[in-house]
């Protein structure tokens, strides 16, 4: 009875690590260790670092600072964490990272307003047109540097749904908007910005 219990922790684990997604339904993925984000994620120390269960990015205006995860969100799921933009105005959750192209779901403090749009992004050029994209729903919130919001997105059969302090939200049909449909996790700043207790979970 024992040898088979340990054969099934083991295998479990070995399922899990050979999984090519962030989180899977028996797993949430949560951001605890720098070995685990430097084996999960894309990771650019000049641009993002984990310090003490604190992610924390910098960008600027000419160069912003992104980080993109190794495997993919699966179909449904929800990520939420508390963020803090300690410089500039620009704080992006990149969903579904396809190839270049991706779902922006952002943080405008020039605008003042949260918005969900289209994005792209070229790892290799800081040129306009090859990074950024086209607002498709917006929502005003008074936003500013040095405060800490709740994020709560979540994705289920193509429905999305951004949610800042659970209070202002945005929903919209991936399919309706043609977005992204599946693909990759990323954050990315113009200035600085801080993440605490992310934790991505699989949806059934």
């Amino acid at each position: 009875m024992k040898i088979k219990y340990i054969t099934l922790v083991v295998s479990s684990l070995i399922m899990i690590s050979c999984s090519t997604t962030i989180s899977t339904a028996k797993k949430e993925y949560k951001t605890a260790k720098v070995s685990k984000l430097k084996s999960d994620w894309n990771f650019n120390s000049k641009e993002w670092l984990l310090e003490k269960d604190t992610l924390t990015g910098k960008g600027g205006p000419m160069h912003w600072g992104v980080i993109e995860s190794k495997k993919q969100l699966t179909k449904n799921y929800e990520i939420e964490f508390k963020v803090n933009m300690t410089k500039e105005s620009l704080f992006e959750v990149m969903l579904n990272i396809d190839k270049e192209k991706y779902i922006r779901t952002y943080l405008y403090q020039i605008d003042q307003n949260i918005v969900i749009g289209k994005g792209v992004y070229n790892k290799n050029s800081d040129e306009y047109g090859k990074r950024g994209g086209p607002s498709l729903f917006t929502k005003p919130m008074k936003l500013e540097n040095n405060k800490w919001y709740s994020i709560k997105i979540r994705v289920t059969n193509n429905q999305l749904y951004f949610s800042v302090n659970n209070e202002s939200t945005l929903e919209c049909s991936l399919e309706k908007s043609t977005l992204s449909q599946q693909g990759k996790l990323g954050f990315l700043t113009n200035g600085e910005a801080k993440i605490i207790d992310l934790t991505i979970k699989t949806l059934q």
